[in-house]
């Protein structure tokens, strides 16, 4: 469902932390076109929001009405494994000192943005919000999948204590245009898509991809996502998480051999099962968002990969160009 501009955003300042990233460029330019001129994104350089003093002084300088909270410290199956630790206490540092600083500023509206990683690891397909709470998450990203869930612990907290309009919103794997394709801390479409588009470039004949390639997951292409984010701000005012996302699966193996169909890699792929798998399954259960503020996800997985690889084609080959002799 298409989300049309309404009055709503008018003389709202917003502030989106994370505003710059990938995520949170598309919430910027989708609130842009909802008729939010009033839009404030800090810079990492200037405030880290770590550490409790940027925060008072950017809410202290912004006094937003709206703050939808997407900064993050992300990564792929590789990254969390090196990084549990800093994983853990930056998300959860971050999250809980600006919800706490949101509160005493008196801001009308936190929005955070949790993770499909939150839920526990052998949660039964589709996943459902009441499923929550049911089990430990999948061990290789369970220190960030944590982190972020105790932010929901807290606001729905905030709200019975204070009355603190807080809502925690679950966004599953995300991908688009402009998604990290750092082959260190990128996730699996980026990764694949990489990998790929380099093979046919330089005439090699097999890539390797982590794990078996028989675990499933689901994937938002990154524009539907920020729909979905602002219209829950706008729509959306109850403590209870919402899962955002297709409600599409597909496995990992299925997902390589679309990748290659649409990069034109003839090549093979070998599957190193010495990596990790991850959380077994995943699927959403997306009927809620879809009752409470009208989101569906209109954009198919071959359409999303399309765009993003002709994306990674143009930008790759122009830094090519660009390159040194």
């Amino acid at each position: 469902m298409q989300h049309e501009s309404t009055n709503w955003w008018k003389r709202k300042r917003v502030l989106v932390t994370g505003g710059a990233g990938f995520l949170g460029g598309y919430v910027v330019d989708e609130l842009t076109r909802q008729g939010c001129s009033d839009i404030v994104v800090p810079r990492s350089g200037e405030f880290d929001l770590r550490e409790k003093e940027a925060i008072v002084r950017l809410l202290d300088k912004a006094r937003p009405a709206v703050l939808i909270h997407l900064a993050a410290v992300v990564g792929g199956i590789g990254a969390n494994r090196k990084h549990p630790g800093s994983f853990f206490y930056d998300n959860a540092v971050m999250g809980i000192q600006l919800m706490e600083w949101a509160r005493r500023f008196r801001v009308e509206k936190f929005v955070c943005a949790g993770t499909i990683c939150a839920y526990p690891k052998f949660t039964p397909v589709p996943f459902k919000e009441e499923e929550l709470w049911n089990g430990y998450p999948e061990e290789t990203n369970a220190p960030y999948g944590l982190a972020k869930k105790m932010l929901l612990v807290q606001a729905q907290a905030y709200r019975q204590e204070y009355g603190f309009n807080a809502i925690y919103l679950l966004p599953v794997n995300l991908y688009g245009p402009r998604d990290n394709f750092d082959p260190e801390s990128s996730h699996v479409i980026p990764a694949l898509i990489r990998k790929f588009v380099d093979a046919r470039r330089t005439g090699k004949q097999s890539i390797t991809a982590w794990g078996s390639g028989g675990v499933s997951r689901e994937f938002l292409y990154v524009e539907d996502a920020a729909e979905a984010i602002v219209a829950a701000v706008e729509r959306y005012d109850k403590p209870d998480p919402i899962n955002v996302g297709s409600g599409k699966e597909i496995t990992i193996c299925e997902l390589a051999g679309l990748i290659g169909e649409l990069t034109l890699f003839s090549g093979t792929v070998t599957w190193d099962s010495s990596q990790p798998d991850g959380q077994p399954r995943r699927r959403l259960d997306t009927r809620r968002a879809e009752r409470e503020f009208g989101f569906k996800a209109k954009t198919t997985l071959r359409e999303g990969l399309r765009r993003t690889i002709d994306w990674y084609e143009a930008v790759s080959s122009e830094h090519r160009l660009r390159r040194p002799a």
